[in-house]
């Protein structure tokens, strides 16, 4: 019986300390990529700082320095630095 209560004790634990906490983030990055907008500032996952200039459902075309546009998968950008 004591065996049982502990293998469920260790499963709660590593849900609580693993499994949530990155559901919880996977949850918050597509809630993001769902609300990209055209004029967001975003930084791509390979580092590349850039503005929004077109998007549809899967990709966006990013506007870099000296007007070039640049395609990427939405899944692409880490992160959206608008400074409201």
């Amino acid at each position: 019986m004591e065996a049982i209560i502990m293998l469920i004790l260790m499963f709660a634990i590593f849900y609580f300390l693993l499994i949530r906490p990155q559901q919880k983030r996977q949850k918050q990055v597509r809630e993001m990529h769902d609300n990209l907008q055209k004029g967001d500032k975003v930084v791509t996952i390979g580092g590349l700082h850039g503005t929004i200039d077109a998007l549809d459902e899967n990709t966006i075309i990013v506007l870099v320095n000296d007007n070039r546009k640049l395609t990427f998968d939405r899944s692409a950008v880490r992160e959206v630095v608008n400074e409201d």
